[in-house]
């Protein structure tokens, strides 16, 4: 379940990524787009690197060392 958690919202990071990109080249005027799809890129990326270190502490992860 974890897994899939980070998968999607990695999925949505790119995503807003995207349309950060589509706002960029599309939008002549003053607006204010970009800006918040980076912002939710930011705090989605802060967010998953949270999880992924309360789930190493938790013990949901597990590296894989050999």
């Amino acid at each position: 379940m974890q897994k899939l958690i980070v998968i999607i919202t990695l999925l949505v990071i790119l995503g807003s990524l995207g349309s950060a990109l589509f706002f960029m080249m599309k939008d002549h005027d003053d607006s204010d787009r970009m800006v918040k799809a980076l912002t939710w890129r930011v705090g989605l990326s802060v967010g998953l690197f949270a999880f992924l270190m309360l789930g190493q502490y938790a013990g949901w992860f597990q590296p894989n060392i050999r």
